[in-house]
């Protein structure tokens, strides 16, 4: 936990994914400080025609290397999750070549009872995680 989606266009390699996916991560455990294998990620990839991503009226230049990165976590502060922001697209531009335009992100905050790790337990609330 957190849990994140990960939306693109298809057509990156194998490798090219994997490097989104361990920048990404390497960011969410600075910014949030969870654990090493705290990593929770789903690739799903769309034909142009099945995604389409403009930018809110604001002039983002969008590229079909636009990443969607939809983050479902436990509450966190402002600082952390501006911070995660900052840090994301500038790591995703210099491990990745993926420009700051081309990165969108979205967090959906839940609460402890919301997550269940297996075992049909609340692992927050029975005290087995923090």
């Amino acid at each position: 936990m957190p849990l994140l989606k990960f939306h693109l266009y298809e057509g990156r390699s194998p490798e090219d994914i994997r490097n989104i996916l361990d920048v990404t991560h390497s960011v969410m455990i600075d910014a949030f400080q969870v654990p090493e294998r705290d990593r929770y990620q789903i690739v799903h990839e769309h034909k142009t025609s099945h995604m389409i991503m403009q930018d809110t009226g604001l002039d983002l230049d969008r590229t079909e290397d636009f990443v969607l990165i939809h983050v479902f976590t436990r509450k966190r502060t402002e600082h952390e999750i501006t911070s995660f922001y900052r840090h994301l697209v500038s790591a995703l531009e210099n491990h990745c070549a993926i420009l700051p335009n081309d990165v969108m992100v979205s967090i959906t905050t839940n609460e402890d009872e919301h997550w269940s790790f297996g075992e049909g337990k609340a692992h927050f609330l029975t005290g087995d995680l923090h």
